[in-house]
């Protein structure tokens, strides 16, 4: 059975932030229900629809920014109280909007995630873990790494209080009063929880994980250790989850999964007969999706999905067809209606031009008069820059409230940008100046109309480091233009891991010196992403990385006056050697550095390198061949002559052409790792090779893995 939705946009409210968005229960089974949202103007709205017109039940003044807005009440009725986290607050209003609570938490920081059940209420700022019973403190947890998302298991099913916090470092963290009962590993940063079926499952205690690189999973957790179920791999590339709710849309008796994502799709997931996830429906909207439920809120008895979306909008893909069939009678009177919306938007539209000129010569008064302020008009930009694990990359994402104009890109240190295949803006580069003004990259990005988002894709090189900065102009009057910067890391490749194979051979740096553990710490956030910018409770830490391109890994573990870290690649530990000690004489801290270097290694991390090295000679050996056959094609009339091998390049050659013209420089990129693991294989030693260099690459340019190695061992 295919699943057909159609789309209605009710109405726009302020910008919103994740899971602020709620559907009112229902008076009786597919009635229709009241929809609740915040924004991040402060304004907590309840509306109803009539005749496809949002009408509004209540709407609050501005305030502080809605973090979190989430339904309770007492356990086993109707959740219809509106709980909404603002600042460092919690309020409650009836359905009606009647304000009945207002908490002022004890938490120095603004809440950014909540969960209610019952009198029970779990809050989360960055680090710090709170429940409170009746308003009143109970337990407290200090995280590792930022929470992005908390939930409870259901206490009515489960008999016992099991918070999980969602944490950056790839954990979730399930807890029991104030302590930690066990970690669970997943594949990604999770980015959102939810209870599996709205109720946690046949046990009550499955849950739905989201998180950032767009996986999505299953797990049940058990008194004692967690159980995986399913998890979903991120095969399209899509975006991050936001959002997840669980609802019957495909009306067959079992709750279908609805999935929200930052790229803005929408997705329906179906259960097979063995419970395995089956993608039924999918619809891109325009911008990301930061809430998604399930519910009725257009016409009785038509099923619905309702969204919100990053700008404000709420919409709804809904179940009811467009055209219903209709007698004679009925026909004259849809158009009646259709000509009186019509009208009404009409003069609606005439209202609202004439506002705009008015507040347009308002401003322009108010700005020419001598005793004017700087009158800068100003927006939200929601911008996301994650590296990619399959590729290597980073994403960079620019998300503005209202339509993009153009972006400027900007960057002290050679990156390359990679093609992305949703963005439709048209980029131009300007040349530049990188000796006189530190200028490697200066991108322009044109958007066309009514483009919100933006994503574009980044690749940088490991021990070359500095600031990226995106200069972002939205199509408003006067012209604005806000900066982002994002830090290119000296190892910006490195992805946080939790694990890491102990039997590879291993290069090891040591230093001692008179630093505290926040210095040390601060030098690690410095070199590498994905690390807690506070510095742990503990005194002394581990980190385990993986290298995103090469695969390679890296041990950290520091404590007051001590750091060490090793691994399989020689160029890692430089890179570490040079950005550390210089950190440490700004700081005018004297340190003691050491190191151990493993021959085998090096052998090592080239045969690492050597299955990518071989694609890349292979690939572009396939796209020079392609031209001069697609010739002799043309003047042949046919291919018969041509050797099976040949023959496959050229029915292949538009795939080929298409990711040779992904990977721009990933050739050069790997010459430049093994230069660079000569290069610092002999600078350990105390020796400059950098005389043999054009030897070693004219070996490269007639690659043989064997008499590469014997290369290195020559040399």
């Amino acid at each position: 059975m295919d699943l057909n939705l159609n789309r209605a946009d009710y109405l726009q409210v302020g910008v919103t932030a994740q899971k602020t968005m709620k559907l009112l229960p229902a008076s009786r089974p597919r009635a229709t229900q009241k929809v609740v949202i915040g924004d991040q103007d402060g304004v907590v709205m309840c509306f109803g629809v009539k005749k496809g017109e949002a009408v509004t039940v209540f709407k609050t003044l501005p305030g502080q920014k809605i973090a979190r807005l989430e339904l309770g009440g007492v356990l086993n009725t109707p959740q219809e109280k509106i709980f909404i986290a603002a600042g460092s607050e919690i309020r409650g209003f009836t359905k009606r909007g009647k304000q009945f609570l207002s908490f002022e938490t004890n938490l120095t920081e603004s809440i950014k995630a909540m969960h209610i059940s019952g009198s029970d209420l779990f809050l989360s700022a960055s680090y710090i873990y709170n429940h409170y019973c009746d308003c009143k403190d109970q337990h407290y947890y200090l995280s590792g790494d930022k929470i992005n998302d908390i939930i409870c298991l259901p206490v009515e099913r489960v008999s016992r209080i099991t918070p999980v916090l969602a944490c950056q470092d790839r954990v979730l963290r399930v807890l029991q009063g104030s302590d930690l009962m066990y970690e669970v590993e997943v594949p990604g940063p999770p980015t959102v929880l939810a209870l599996h079926n709205g109720n946690g499952g046949d046990s009550g205690e499955d849950l739905l994980f989201g998180t950032s690189d767009g996986k999505l999973g299953l797990i049940q957790i058990t008194t004692s250790s967690p159980i995986q179920k399913w998890e979903i791999r991120n095969e399209k590339k899509r975006g991050g989850i936001l959002c997840v709710d669980s609802f019957d849309i495909v009306s067959d008796g079992v709750k279908d999964l609805l999935v929200g994502r930052d790229d803005g799709m929408v997705e329906v997931y179906s259960f097979d007969n063995t419970n395995e996830p089956v993608l039924r429906f999918d619809q891109a909207l325009s911008e990301s999706v930061t809430s998604i439920q399930g519910g009725c809120i257009g016409t009785d008895g038509y099923d619905e999905i309702v969204v919100s979306t990053y700008s404000g909008w709420v919409t709804g893909l809904t179940t009811e067809p467009v055209h219903k069939e209709s007698g004679p009678g009925e026909e004259l009177k849809i158009n009646q209606e259709m000509q009186n919306k019509i009208s009404s938007l009409r003069s609606e539209l005439e209202h609202l031009q004439y506002k705009v000129l008015q507040e347009r010569e308002k401003y322009q008064q108010s700005s020419q008069s001598s005793k004017a302020k700087s009158a800068v008009p100003s927006f939200s930009v929601n911008d996301k820059f994650i590296l990619n694990k399959d590729d290597a990359s980073y994403s960079l994402i620019l998300e503005v409230q209202t339509a993009i104009d153009n972006v400027l890109i900007q960057s002290d240190v050679p990156i390359d940008l990679l093609d992305v295949d949703k963005n439709s803006a048209v980029v131009s580069f300007s040349s530049c100046d990188s000796e006189s003004n530190d200028n490697f990259l200066l991108a322009t990005y044109r958007c066309q109309a009514n483009t919100t988002r933006l994503e574009l894709k980044i690749r940088s090189i490991e021990g070359q480091y500095g600031t990226l900065q995106a200069y972002v102009t939205p199509r408003i009057q006067p012209k604005t233009c806000q900066v982002c910067q994002y830090q290119i890391k000296p190892l910006s490749l490195h992805q946080r891991t939790h694990f890491i194979d102990h039997g590879r051979p291993m290069n090891t740096l040591t230093l001692t010196g008179q630093f505290s553990f926040a210095e040390v710490h601060s030098w690690v956030v410095f070199c590498l992403p994905e690390v807690p910018e506070k510095p742990p409770a503990e005194e002394c830490v581990t980190f385990y990385f993986q290298n995103t391109f090469l695969d390679t890994q890296l041990e950290s573990t520091y404590r007051k006056g001590e750091g060490v870290f090793k691994s399989d690649n020689i160029s890692t530990i430089s890179i570490l050697k040079d950005v550390l000690s210089k950190e440490a004489t700004k700081r005018k801290i004297n340190l003691n550095i050491a190191y151990e270097i493993n021959e085998v290694s090096v052998k090592h991390t080239l045969k690492l390198i050597h299955p990518k090295l071989e694609y890349q000679l292979l690939l572009a050996k396939k796209v020079q061949l392609i031209d001069a056959l697609k010739e002799l094609q043309v003047h042949e009339g046919n291919t018969n002559f041509l050797i099976p091998e040949y023959r496959c390049i050229l029915e292949e050659a538009d795939h080929l052409q298409e990711e040779y013209k992904k990977q721009p420089a990933h050739l050069e990129r790997l010459y430049g790792m093994i230069t660079d693991l000569f290069i610092d294989k002999f600078k350990f030693k105390g020796t400059n090779v950098k005389t043999k260099v054009p030897l070693l690459l004219e070996i490269l340019d007639s690659y043989d893995q064997n008499a590469l190695i014997a290369f290195f061992d020559a040399a």
